[in-house]
């Protein structure tokens, strides 16, 4: 007659990492000192349903519209572009950082990336506004600069799980580096390396339009714009333009993965 199994012991050390954050989060909330309830007062809901129903109905005048077209294009050619930089510039920066050109490259562009992704796209995009002036190309030098630190870090982790056999077999084949790279690693990650792109191009496009807060151009610049002046309806018809941009690219992104095959996924 086969034993019963016997439980597992109790893990001590998740209880206790459970208690400690269980305790942090309690305290937070009692340093932070945040009343709740007068967000469910009827006067602040009040004032919030007031405010909600000025976004209605929302400005679909031929004229606003096409505005809101041209921002939706340019926000999303800001996403596009400043993606495609960061694409070059992190995989170029990926190279020393998985270990290829030595301990020193190594640690000074891993530097660099853990530098360019510190430091927040608004950030980015107010000194990018500095240097080349209120528009779209400090938005898209801006996702650029941040893209680069996330997308080169990705890359090079890739690398480096990524055997490195059929690379070095090639080498002493005969091949130079860059061919012996090319035909040996790249093909290895690269489905890696899109599937990471794609993910970020559809995170740009929702910090593309919130950059324009900052003078980035876009929907962004749109919506403050009318935000500022107390233009509801023309705000509402412009987060409506940001929905369905971030919806189509979404959708567009899911096929082309799809499309491309399930490693690409």
């Amino acid at each position: 007659m086969n034993a019963m199994p016997t439980a597992p012991p109790p893990c001590l050390r998740c209880w206790a990492v459970l208690g400690l954050v269980l305790a942090a989060v309690v305290a937070s909330f009692a340093y932070l000192a945040i009343d709740y309830r007068a967000l469910f007062t009827r006067e602040s809901l009040g004032f919030m349903g007031t405010f909600i129903a000025e976004f209605f109905p929302p400005d679909l005048s031929a004229g606003f519209v096409a505005k809101t077209a041209w921002g939706a294009l340019q926000t999303l050619a800001v996403s596009a572009l400043g993606t495609l930089l960061a694409v070059a510039a992190g995989a170029v920066l990926a190279l020393p950082a998985s270990g290829r050109g030595g301990a020193v490259a190594r640690q000074v562009s891993r530097f660099v990336l853990n530098l360019l992704r510190s430091v927040p796209e608004l950030v980015w995009a107010a000194l990018m506004v500095l240097a080349a002036g209120i528009g779209p190309f400090a938005g898209a030098l801006a996702l650029a600069l941040h893209t680069t630190g996330v997308l080169g870090r990705l890359f090079a982790e890739s690398l480096e799980n990524a055997p490195r056999e059929p690379e070095q077999a090639l080498r002493h084949s005969g091949s130079g580096a860059v061919a012996a790279f090319a035909y040996g690693s790249l093909p290895l990650v690269l489905p890696q390396w899109l599937a990471y792109t794609l993910y970020r191009w559809e995170m740009n496009i929702r910090m593309a339009a919130v950059l324009g807060f900052v003078g980035g151009g876009g929907l962004g610049q749109l919506l403050y714009f009318h935000l500022s002046i107390f233009q509801q309806p023309q705000a509402m018809t412009v987060l409506i333009a940001m929905f369905a941009l971030v919806v189509l690219v979404d959708f567009a992104s899911g096929r082309l993965r799809r499309t491309l095959g399930p490693a690409y996924a």
